[in-house]
C-alpha cells in the first residue's frame, strides 16, 4: 500500500465518521426543540433529554475532531508564527504536531483503559456508559492518524519534497 492511498484511506474514512457525527445533530436540536416546547407551553418535559443530549453532544465532537484536524478547521494563532520564514514556521509546525501527537496518544491510551474498566449506566435512562467513553479512544485514535499525516506532510516540506 502505498503512502497515499493510506492516506486518501484516512481522509476518507475520517469524512466519513464526521458525517456519521452529524446525522445526530437534527435529533438532537429536534429532541432540545420538544423539550423546550413541552415544558414552556405543557408543563411537561421529556425524560432523559439532558442525558441523551450529552450522549449525543459527545459523539458529534469525538467523531468530528479529526475531520476538523484535516480541513484545518481548528482555532489557531498566527500573528507570530505569519512573520517566520516558511523553513522556520514548519519547523514549528513539526513540534506542534510532535506536542499533539504525544497527548493525543495519552488520550487513547488513557480513554481505552478507562473506557474498558466502565460498568455504569446513566441514571435516568440506564444507558451503558462503556460506548461513549470507549468513543474518546476511537475518536483520539482518528484524530492521531490525521496529526500523523500532518507530520509527515510537514517533514516532506521541510526536506523539499511536496507530500
Amino acid at each position: 500500500m502505498t503512502w497515499d492511498a493510506f492516506r486518501n484511506g484516512i481522509r476518507r474514512l475520517n469524512f466519513y465518521v464526521s458525517v456519521a457525527g452529524m446525522t445526530l445533530l437534527l435529533p438532537l436540536m429536534l429532541l432540545t426543540t420538544g423539550d423546550v416546547i413541552g415544558r414552556k407551553f405543557f408543563s411537561k418535559t421529556i425524560p432523559g433529554t439532558f442525558e441523551l443530549s450529552e450522549f449525543i453532544l459527545a459523539v458529534f465532537i469525538l467523531l468530528g475532531a479529526a475531520y476538523t484536524q484535516q480541513v484545518k478547521g481548528h482555532v489557531g494563532v498566527d500573528f507570530v508564527t505569519s512573520r517566520l520564514s516558511v523553513r522556520t514556521r514548519t519547523v514549528c509546525e513539526i513540534m506542534t504536531t510532535l506536542f499533539s501527537l504525544f497527548i493525543i496518544a495519552i488520550v487513547v491510551w488513557q480513554g481505552f483503559a478507562e473506557g474498558i474498566r466502565e460498568k455504569t449506566v446513566s441514571d435516568m435512562l440506564r444507558i451503558p456508559q462503556l460506548p461513549f467513553r470507549l468513543l474518546v479512544s476511537v475518536g483520539g485514535f482518528l484524530l492521531w492518524l490525521e496529526l500523523m499525516i500532518d507530520f509527515v506532510h510537514s517533514i516532506g516540506r521541510l526536506a523539499g519534497r511536496n507530500t
